[in-house]
C-alpha cells in the first residue's frame, strides 16, 4: 500500500532515528536498521523520500549535539545509496533540498525537535511540514503514543497517508499480548513503580503470570512488609503496589516477586556483593538472585505468549546484570511467541546474540507499553481518520 502510485511523488516518512551518539558517532544503529524496509520499498517504487525524525530532547533549540547529521552517512551506507542532508526540516532551506531529489532518492532532514512546534503539535509547524510532501508515511512506532506535529498534526493537511512497515509490524506483534494464546507471562522490570504503574494496573488482571524485577520489586516487597534494607523504595507508591497485587489475586492471576536478591552496599563497579533471601539493613538490592532467575525461567518454559520489558537489576554494571541476562536466555529458549521491548532488555538480547530467537524485538519503548494496555496511540489514530 505505501508504495502504490508514489513514483516521483514527495513522500514524507516519519522515522524513529533517535539513536545513541557518543562523540558524534552512532553507538547502536538498531533503529536505523529498523527503518530500512519502508525506505527501500518507497525508493524502489520511485518515490522522492523525505526522512524526518527527532533525536534526543533539545527542547525547541538548535543544539549541535542533537543534530541528525551523523545519521545520514550511516543511513546511506545501509541503504547502499547516497542520502543527502537537509539543514532544516521546514521552510525554504528544506524545500530547496527536496526539490533536488530525483525519483528513488532520499534526504534526511534536520532534527524535528529543533522547533518547539513539533512537540506542541503546533498547527503552523504541522502545515509547514505538510507543504514539503505529497504523501505521508508514519513508520515511527516509538513516538506513536505522542500527539506531535510530525505524528498527528501533519495528517490533517495531507490526503495520502499510510502506516510504514515497521509500524504495521509492531502493531501486529504487540496485538498478541493484548489478545494472547494463554498462558501469558509478562516480565516487567525497571527502577520505579511510578514509571510503569499504568501498565502494571492493566496487566495484573490480564496476564496469567506477572513477574516483577528491577528496583520496583522492592516497593512491592515493602508493601508486603518484607525487609528491603537500603533498596530503592517509593513510599508514596506502596498502596499502589498493594492495589496491583490485589487486582492480580482477585482475577486469579499470579504475581511473582524476587525471593532472593543480589545485594551491595553501594551501586558501583567493584562493589562487594552477595546473595541473600532477606535484605539486611544498610544493603540494597541490585539484581534478582539466582533462584528467582530460575523461577522466572521456569515460567517462561510454560508460557505460550511472553512479553518482557525492563531490566531485572542495575544492568549498566556487569556484576549486577546476571539476572537480566538469565531472563534474556529464558525468553530466547521459550517456545512461546515472545515480544521483548525496552532499551536494557533489547541490549541484553543483542549482547547475548539472541535476537533471532525472539519472535519480535519492539523498538517502541513507551508506545509498546501504552499499546499493550489497550490505549489509543495518537500517531496510529491519525492514520485511521
Amino acid at each position: 500500500m505505501i508504495a502504490r502510485g508514489v513514483r516521483d511523488k514527495r513522500v514524507f516518512v516519519r522515522a524513529d532515528l533517535n539513536v545513541p551518539l557518543r562523540g558524534g558517532a552512532i553507538t547502536d544503529d538498531t533503529r536505523v536498521r529498523a527503518s530500512l524496509p519502508t525506505l527501500q520499498r518507497l525508493m524502489r517504487a520511485g518515490a522522492r523520500v523525505i526522512v524526518a525524525s527527532h533525536l534526543g530532547r533539545p527542547k525547541g533549540q538548535r543544539k549541535p549535539e542533537y543534530s541528525l547529521r551523523p545519521v545520514a552517512p550511516r543511513l546511506a551506507e545501509l541503504l547502499g545509496t547516497g542520502v543527502s542532508f537537509g539543514e532544516d526540516c521546514i521552510g525554504p532551506v528544506a524545500a530547496r533540498a527536496i526539490a533536488e531529489l530525483g525519483p528513488g532518492q532520499a534526504i534526511l532532514l534536520e532534527n524535528l525537535r529543533f522547533h518547539a512546534g513539533e512537540e506542541d503539535d503546533d498547527p503552523d509547524f504541522a502545515k509547514a511540514l505538510a507543504e514539503l510532501a505529497d504523501c505521508y508515511v508514519n513508520d515511527a512506532f516509538g513516538t506513536a503514543h505522542r500527539a506531535h506535529a510530525s505524528t498527528a498534526g501533519i495528517t490533517r493537511h495531507l490526503d495520502c497517508v499510510a502506516a510504514g512497515e515497521l509500524l504495521e509490524s509492531e502493531l501486529e506483534h504487540l496485538r498478541v499480548v493484548r489478545e494472547p494464546v494463554r498462558p501469558l507471562l509478562v516480565i516487567l522490570g525497571g527502577a520505579k513503580v511510578s514509571d510503569k504503574l499504568a501498565v502494571l494496573e492493566a496487566l495484573a488482571p490480564h496476564a496469567d503470570v506477572l513477574a516483577i524485577g528491577g528496583a520496583m520489586a522492592y516497593t512491592f516487597l515493602a508493601a508486603r512488609g518484607e525487609p528491603v534494607g537500603a533498596s530503592l523504595v517509593e513510599p508514596d507508591r506502596i498502596e499502589d503496589a498493594r492495589r496491583v497485587a490485589l487486582a492480580a489475586e482477585k482475577s486469579g492471576r499470579r504475581l511473582l516477586l524476587p525471593t532472593d536478591h543480589v545485594v551491595a552496599e553501594k551501586i558501583a563497579d567493584g562493589a562487594a556483593s552477595r546473595v541473600v533471601s532477606a535484605i539486611p539493613d544498610g544493603w540494597m538490592g541490585v539484581d534478582i538472585g539466582p533462584e528467582t532467575a530460575k523461577r522466572y525461567a521456569a515460567e517462561a518454559q510454560q508460557a505460550r505468549t511472553l512479553f518482557w520489558n525492563g531490566p531485572m537489576g542495575v544492568f549498566e554494571i556487569a556484576a549486577f546484570a546476571r539476572g537480566t541476562a538469565e531472563v534474556a536466555r529464558a525468553a530466547a529458549a521459550s517456545a512461546a511467541t515472545s515480544v521483548v521491548g525496552g532499551g536494557d532488555s533489547l541490549a541484553a538480547i543483542n549482547q547475548l546474540g539472541l535476537g533471532d530467537r525472539i519472535t519480535h524485538l519492539s523498538t517502541g519503548g513507551g508506545a509498546s507499553l501504552e499499546y499493550v494496555q489497550g490505549l489509543e496511540l495518537p500517531g496510529v489514530a491519525a492514520l485511521e481518520r
